[in-house]
């Protein structure tokens, strides 16, 4: 174990390497657009990543020639039901509960694992996946398995350069892959790029399902409403918001917690990354309050995140009638099973001090007045 300021690092730890299941073609472009600059505690890492992605491509040349025309057919009759919210903010519990309604599709962790071989290779490579996965998630007491559901910002990183958590791999460069949650500095082909690879995933999940129409939850899409309307113009949005208090904290520890599986380059110093997260989060949250207009009427549903820990059941009866969404009655029982299984869950606690309160609150002032919340 290496401890660099406030991060401790195990370099020989690469079973969570997420560049693993990558194209080798994408983590060559990764390691381009980073001038190759890995540091000694990554190159275990690299190595394990360039094996391992070296046999996805060669599987993945294989299950593109195979169903490429059949991907590219796709027709998304229901375009998908977008998940929205800053990380730390329940998207994971509600994302689970959707996933009890059999009408719904998503993606598993599997399928962000190794997003270019899923159709063709699912029974050969998912127990490798599975074996290399812990019970639990890193940052929390959430359950990990390759079959629950996860968010698709995992599988944009391994089959393409805009992702959030391309940062966490090289975080001396983390400001560029922040630019790829709002897309405000992007070049209109980079963003035709990015819309044209999202589209060619959301519609290989979409042949995998059958046609369902999928459930998508992912933190980084809470900035992107105006490009996912051009793909989806019917697309519907659920928005859950938290405590920004409570969300600063969290996703510090979060950051402590998961992205030094990840890295590799060495971390810059915490208050960098400090720094860097309370900007994005203002970031994403000024393009999601400019842009949510832009929404259908009908078709955006906003809940808080504490009423909906309070009751999960009553929120997603919200959230079935406002987005007109079939089926709640047929499920309820299953979900009230699933909302009893997680009432073991432990949830971190956490100190706030005056001086703590202040700092956050000079931070993130606009969010906490406008949603009215105190520690």
């Amino acid at each position: 174990m290496i401890k660099i300021d406030n991060f401790e690092i195990d370099p020989l730890y690469i079973e969570m390497e997420p560049l693993a299941g990558s194209t080798l073609s994408n983590l060559l472009r990764l390691l381009a657009q980073n001038h190759f600059r890995i540091d000694l505690i990554g190159i275990p890492r690299l190595l394990y990543a360039m094996v391992m992605s070296t046999i996805v491509s060669t599987l993945g040349i294989y299950e593109k020639i195979k169903y490429r025309k059949q991907i590219e057919d796709i027709v998304i009759e229901k375009p998908p039901i977008f998940i929205l919210g800053h990380w730390r903010s329940g998207t994971t519990y509600l994302h689970n509960l959707f996933s009890i309604d059999k009408q719904f599709g998503y993606p598993t962790t599997f399928q962000t694992v190794v997003p270019a071989i899923f159709l063709r290779f699912e029974k050969l490579i998912k127990p490798l996946v599975d074996s290399s996965l812990p019970d639990k998630r890193p940052q929390d007491d959430v359950d990990l398995h390759v079959d629950l559901p996860q968010e698709e910002e995992y599988a944009l990183g391994n089959i393409s350069p805009y992702s959030f958590y391309n940062g966490w791999l090289f975080p001396k460069n983390m400001e560029l892959y922040n630019n790829y949650v709002d897309m405000r500095n992007m070049s209109k082909e980079d963003i035709q790029e990015f819309k044209r690879i999202y589209m060619y995933y959301v519609k290989k999940l979409t042949l995998y399902y059958r046609g369902k129409q999928l459930v998508l939850k992912n933190p980084s899409n809470t900035s992107r409403i105006k490009i996912l309307l051009e793909m989806f113009p019917t697309a519907k949005f659920i928005h859950i918001y938290r405590n920004p208090y409570h969300v600063f904290l969290s996703m510090m520890r979060n950051i402590e917690k998961e992205m030094t599986l990840y890295c590799l380059q060495k971390p810059e110093k915490e208050e960098i990354f400090e720094k860097s997260m309370v900007n994005l989060y203002n970031r994403m949250h000024a393009k999601y309050f400019e842009e949510r207009k832009l929404i259908p009427p009908g078709n955006l549903v906003e809940i808080r995140y504490e009423d909906f820990i309070a009751n999960p059941l009553r929120e997603m009866k919200k959230i079935y009638n406002q987005l007109d969404i079939p089926g709640f009655e047929e499920n309820k029982h299953r979900f009230e099973e699933y909302i009893k299984s997680q009432s073991k869950v432990k949830v971190s606690k956490y100190k706030i001090d005056e001086d703590l309160k202040q700092k956050i609150y000079g931070y993130l002032k606009y969010t906490i007045d406008l949603w009215g919340y105190d520690v």
